[in-house]
C-alpha cells in the first residue's frame, strides 16, 4: 500500500487525483440542482436573467477567472516539481510505456480490441453519438435545466459511459498496470520481471469451431446477432410503446447502435475476465 500512495502523489498523477476528488462533488450538485427543480415543478434556471452586457459584467467575471487560473497554476508550479525525466534514448523502451493520462482509458481499451477499433473506431462513434444527440433527442422538456426526471436514459446512459468506461478506466491504466501492462492490485509493488502467461481464446473455440472460415462466419452471426437485438425489440414493441412510435425507426437505430456499441466494450471485459476471450469475431482482415 505505501508503494501505491507514492504512486498516487507522483506529480504527474496529480490531474487524474484532482478528477477523483472534483467528480463526485459536482455530479452530487448537479443532480441535487435536478431534483430541486423535479419537486419545485418549474426549473430554477427559468427565473435566471441571461442577459447581460459584456462590460463590465462578463469581461469582469473572466478577468476573476483569469487571475484564480493563473493564481492556481503559479501554487501548483511552485509547490510541484514538473514531472520531467531523463533525455529520450531510443535504446530503451520506458517500462510501462504509458499514454498520457487523459488517453490511458484508449490504452486500456487495446487490451480487450484491437488497436483500429479501440484507437479509431470507438472514439470516432464517441464523437459521431455527441454530434448527433439534438438529431436523436425528440423530448422537449428538460432543455437548458438540471432535472432528473425528463431525463433519465440520458443521465444513466451518459454517467454509466463517462464514469464507468472512461474515468474509471482511466484509474485502472494509471494506477493498477505496471510493467507489461500487467494488472497490479493497490497493495502489491509492481515487478517489472512478472509474466503473465497468455491463454486467451477465440469465442469459436469454446463451440469446437476451430477453421479459419466456419470460424469467421460464426463470430460474423453472433456480432450481427447482437447488433440486431435493438432492431427487434423496435418491432416487437413499437405497437404498445408511445415512445418508440415517436422516435421512429431511424433514430431508433441509431441510439440502439450507439447504445450496443457502448454496451459491448464492458461485455468484452467481462468475457476476457471470465472466460479468456480473445476475439468474437475473426477475419483475415480485421478481429473484433
Amino acid at each position: 500500500m505505501e508503494y501505491f500512495l507514492l504512486l498516487v502523489t507522483k506529480p504527474d498523477n496529480v490531474p487524474i487525483v484532482a478528477i477523483v476528488l472534483l467528480l463526485p462533488f459536482f455530479t452530487w450538485l448537479a443532480f441535487s440542482q435536478g431534483r430541486r427543480n423535479d419537486l419545485a415543478g418549474t426549473p430554477a434556471e427559468a427565473a435566471l436573467n441571461d442577459k447581460v452586457y459584456c462590460w463590465p459584467y462578463l469581461c469582469r467575471n473572466e478577468f476573476l477567472c483569469a487571475i484564480i487560473t493563473m493564481l492556481v497554476l503559479g501554487i501548483w508550479s511552485i509547490t510541484i516539481d514538473a514531472p520531467l525525466e531523463e533525455p529520450s534514448d531510443p535504446t530503451i523502451t520506458p517500462n510501462p510505456s504509458k499514454a498520457p493520462w487523459y488517453f490511458l482509458a484508449l490504452q486500456e481499451m487495446l487490451v480487450y480490441f484491437d488497436p483500429w477499433i479501440a484507437g479509431v473506431v470507438l472514439p470516432g462513434l464517441i464523437i459521431a453519438g455527441l454530434i448527433a444527440i439534438p438529431y436523436i433527442d425528440i423530448n422537449p422538456k428538460g432543455k437548458g435545466y438540471y432535472t432528473l426526471k425528463e431525463r433519465p436514459f440520458a443521465l444513466i446512459t451518459f454517467c454509466f459511459g463517462f464514469f464507468v468506461l472512461w474515468i474509471v478506466l482511466m484509474v485502472v491504466g494509471t494506477f493498477l498496470r505496471g510493467p507489461g501492462w500487467n494488472f497490479f492490485a493497490p497493495w502489491k509493488e509492481w515487478d517489472p520481471h512478472k509474466i503473465v502467461p497468455l491463454t486467451n481464446v477465440n469465442l469459436s473455440y469454446l463451440f469446437g469451431i476451430r477453421n479459419e472460415q466456419p470460424a469467421g462466419i460464426f463470430g460474423m452471426c453472433v456480432v450481427v446477432g447482437y447488433f440486431a437485438l435493438g432492431p427487434i425489440y423496435y418491432f416487437l414493441k413499437r405497437g404498445t410503446s408511445k415512445f418508440l412510435q415517436e422516435l421512429g425507426l431511424v433514430r431508433y437505430i441509431v441510439v440502439s447502435f450507439l447504445f450496443l456499441t457502448m454496451m459491448s466494450l464492458p461485455i468484452k471485459m467481462i468475457l476476457r475476465w471470465t472466460l479468456n476471450i480473445k476475439y468474437i469475431w475473426v477475419s483475415p482482415w480485421f478481429n473484433i
